[in-house]
């Protein structure tokens, strides 16, 4: 019998490489591995159902299975995570010195639908009590699937020709909440742009031991067509990017291939407060953690039907322990 071929759609992450490299095979399968950045990798699935098997936004996919619009399911694989404390940016003259300070502020988006956004609203509503129905959000980019927005959420789109870049420098924003760090910060080419948090990271700790949140960015779907003619795929895909995340893990520990010289110090730190795999893969580890997407997802608007379970997102046969005869 032939090996299937597939098509699979990723970032350049460490947890991915084996799978690019072919270190590591999926059972019965051959893949052609395209690293694609995020925004285009998940439009371009979203839009014209370019690859097999996609790395993909969690939100994006939370939206369009409450709209009955997704064309592809989940297996509970979650390669991008993040903190989040971090990426919020506010303008040194906005008077926010607090997160409660942005309460009836101008507050850039990149789109209302992003994931990163959606934890960091939420963040905002559970962390710090602020009021989010006072703030006016602003997106800069269109969004991946339209959808409509509550009528009490006050809502504008980034003029022509600007950027939440551009504004949050004139003053025009009060703070942005971007996926990533927006490029006058990264390269310091402004002094107008600050960290809410000036220590994010005792922030993003403090968060962790309360809540056990290690925020899930991405998930990755399969086409339901393939999923149809075979449906082995998921739980063979599943299996392989479990050992590729290994392969990885076991690369870290040898400091001959990560040229960090403190290294073994933050892995050790890591382990001491998030334990050997904080990218765990598998939906009971992450059960609380996806339902605190789905709650803050309701919180923000973007989905508004009930959802009886977290399991619903994700193909059945990922979800259970298959038991290995051999060993």
């Amino acid at each position: 019998m032939p090996r299937l071929r597939l098509t699979l759609a990723c970032g350049d992450y460490d947890l991915m490489r084996a799978l690019k490299e072919e270190t590591v095979k999926p059972e019965s399968i051959d893949l052609t591995v395209v690293n694609l950045t995020s925004p285009e990798r998940h439009w371009r699935m979203m839009r014209h159902l370019e690859f097999d098997v996609c790395e993909f936004s969690m939100a994006s996919y939370m939206l369009a299975k409450d709209l009955g619009l997704a064309r592809y399911t989940a297996i509970p694989v979650f390669p991008h995570r993040r903190m989040r404390h971090s990426f919020f940016l506010v303008n040194r003259n906005a008077g926010v010195e607090t997160p409660k300070d942005l309460e009836g502020k101008r507050i850039g988006l990149r789109t209302m639908q992003n994931t990163a956004s959606i934890w960091m609203r939420g963040i905002l509503q559970d962390e710090y009590g602020v009021d989010l129905k006072t703030i006016t959000w602003l997106s800069q980019d269109d969004e991946d699937i339209a959808f409509h927005l509550p009528s009490w959420m006050k809502h504008e789109r980034t003029p022509k020709g600007e950027t939440l870049d551009s504004m949050i420098q004139s003053g025009a924003l009060d703070c942005a909440m971007y996926p990533d760090l927006l490029p006058s910060f990264v390269h310091g080419t402004t002094s107008n742009v600050r960290r809410l948090f000036p220590n994010a990271k005792a922030e993003e700790i403090a968060f962790y031991k309360k809540t056990g949140h290690f925020p899930i960015m991405h998930t990755v779907v399969i086409r339901d067509d393939v999923l149809e003619e075979n449906p082995w795929v998921a739980k063979s895909m599943f299996k392989a990017f479990e050992k590729s995340k290994a392969e990885a893990w076991k690369s870290m520990l040898d400091p001959r291939k990560v040229s960090l010289v403190w290294m073994q110090d933050l892995l050790e730190e890591q382990r001491a407060l998030m334990g050997p795999d904080p990218w765990v893969y598998g939906l009971e580890p992450n059960r609380r953690n996806l339902e605190a997407m789905h709650r803050y997802g309701q919180l923000c608007g973007l989905v508004s039907k009930p959802l009886k379970d977290v399991a619903e997102w994700f193909y059945p046969s990922t979800l259970d322990e298959t038991p290995d005869l051999l060993h």
